[in-house]
């Protein structure tokens, strides 16, 4: 039996609630809160009428947390891949900021790493370039690899920023050809002579061939993305395509009591295999309670940054496309009801405002009779949509799964993609939470940084972390920022709702489970250019302490 002290909590509904003194907890739950007097005034009027004989005394240890410090709701994040983050770190591409500058740190990571620079068979993988930070020269080519001597000859496969596209050598091409002359919903950028260039956009990247992952591969992997999610404050992960490598592996992990924080799970739905909703059972609450996939997971078109995404108007700087949907609308009006009538949450990735209208016509089709608070359909990214489609989101019941951090990192390029006037429909939080549609919170790791405080920040100032944005200090469209309240809502509660464990996570309540943050400051008062400052002191779950100490 612990006592907590200075812990912020949200009421049932979720609002953000004032202050409470501290919390009681047994094992894994939280028995009481209050303030420190009324706490331990009751336990001992509890004691001495023998109503809790479990207590050898009515003297409750207490713990302090530093002055200064909170304790908030554990945090969650709505949407990343665990697996993938692991692997891009290994070689990361994010500090590139040319096309020069990702070849040597491919080759620096080669010829760093002695069993890949020993074998030129051995397929080199990392991901986070973003070729809209360098500069006016498109796309970068397998050309710009195999002009090193130390990558030549190799197979290269680079994962994009946003992980809707690869970048690879003349090798990995060479290994995988022949291609087909066209792929739905996916692009190969070829020359004009149409030979591949080294880019495959979407659908496209399932064409290469990829190097088979191995057990060890897995766990290195997923105690990098762990680590790195506990020490940010992280207690609970939606990842957002499981294939089934990902998901038998983390059925492993559960069914050995390994899991060290909790995962909600969406299975990936490929299309161009056969329906497995009504033979497949949805997974809940395995593993301690910390393994579930009881959602799938559906892409409706690609990304605004590739070019990818479905608008209804052609794209500003390339008017020539549109994008393109990434799976035929007749599929998903298939597909969708039977998943739901089987027990399926449906997920929907879908970004331009085309790929939104159609993600919403179908779930107006298919939630029609249906309870929606049973179901909870989601959208994810959710980024451009008409006025329109954020009533209709509001109506239908459909959560908004967003992640500020994309508007942080787009904002730069956006405007140039889109034009003035289609860009006010692009990350309109503060509308689409106007329209009284239900909202949650993540980051879409490895694409953006999986700190929930660099969510938080970018949700309420619309800013980069640096404190700039394209509108200048005030931020990017600043008329859509959320309140420090909506944003902690939707790390919290908001993500609890959305994956069916409101019930017993997003809040700090009597009998639900003691998963909590320790931040360092109150980052509900304090300045706001202070809040990336902020320190995680401890993460807590199911009542232990996992990162830091108390």
């Amino acid at each position: 039996m612990a006592l907590v002290i200075g812990a912020h909590r949200t009421s049932p509904n979720g609002a953000y609630a004032s202050q409470t003194q501290c919390i009681v907890i047994q094992g894994a739950y939280v028995i009481d809160t209050g303030s420190l007097v009324s706490v331990q005034t009751k336990w001992r009027r509890a004691k001495s009428i023998g109503v809790l004989s479990l207590l050898a005394n009515w003297n409750l240890p207490v713990k302090f947390i530093k002055p200064g410090a909170i304790i908030v709701p554990g945090l969650s994040d709505s949407h990343g891949h665990i697996l993938e983050y692991g692997a891009t770190q290994e070689l990361p591409l994010e500090s590139a900021k040319s096309v020069q500058d990702a070849v040597a740190l491919v080759r620096e990571y080669i010829l760093s790493t002695p069993e890949i620079y020993n074998n030129t068979s051995h397929v080199v993988t990392g991901g986070g370039w973003d070729h809209t930070i360098w500069g006016p020269g498109g796309w970068p080519t397998s050309a710009d690899l195999d002009a090193d001597n130390i990558i030549r000859g190799r197979p290269v496969i680079l994962q994009s920023k946003d992980c809707h596209a690869l970048w690879v050598s003349s090798k990995a091409i060479e290994e995988s050809v022949p291609f087909p002359a066209s792929i739905e919903g996916g692009v190969v950028i070829r020359d004009e002579g149409g030979r591949p260039t080294g880019v495959l956009l979407d659908n496209a990247q399932d064409l290469l061939k990829q190097p088979k992952i191995t057990e060890t591969d897995l766990t290195r992997r997923f105690q990098l993305t762990v680590g790195h999610a506990l020490s940010y404050g992280l207690t609970s992960l939606h990842d957002a395509g499981l294939d089934p490598v990902s998901l038998a592996f983390f059925k492993r992990q559960a069914a050995l009591g390994t899991l060290p924080l909790r995962i909600y799970g969406m299975t990936y739905f490929d299309e161009t295999k056969p329906y497995w909703g009504n033979a497949t059972q949805p997974l809940v609450a395995v593993g301690k309670e910390r393994l579930t996939a009881r959602s799938v997971k559906i892409f409706a078109d690609g990304a605004l940054r590739t070019g990818g995404s479905a608008l209804y108007e052609p794209y500003a700087d390339n008017p020539t496309t549109s994008g393109f949907m990434r799976i035929e609308p007749e599929i998903l009006h298939d597909v969708i009801p039977k998943f739901l009538r089987d027990g399926w949450q449906v997920n929907v990735h879908a970004i331009g405002d085309r790929a939104n209208g159609i993600v919403l016509d179908v779930f107006e089709a298919a939630l029609k009779g249906n309870n929606v608070t049973a179901l909870r359909p989601r959208i994810e990214h959710a980024q451009m949509m008409t006025k329109a489609d954020m009533a209709r989101l509001s109506k239908l019941g459909v959560i908004a799964s967003v992640q500020p951090t994309h508007a942080i990192s787009d904002m730069w390029y956006a405007q140039d993609r889109l034009g003035p006037e289609r860009i006010k429909s692009l990350y309109a939080f503060r509308s689409i939470v106007d329209s009284g549609a239900k909202i949650t919170l993540g980051s879409d790791f490895p694409v953006e940084s999986m700190n929930p405080l660099a969510g938080f920040y970018a949700a309420i100032t619309r800013k980069s972390l640096s404190g700039h944005s394209p509108h200048g200090p005030g931020g990017w469209f600043p008329e859509q920022r959320l309140t420090r309240g909506e944003a902690l809502k939707g790390m919290t509660i908001d993500p609890a709702y959305a994956s069916f464990t409101d019930h017993a996570l997003g809040s700090l309540e009597i009998g639900k489970l003691a998963d909590f943050t320790i931040l360092s400051q109150d980052i509900m008062t304090i300045p706001v250019q202070d809040i990336p400052a902020t320190k995680v002191h401890a993460t807590v779950i199911d009542g232990e302490v996992v990162y830091g100490d108390i």
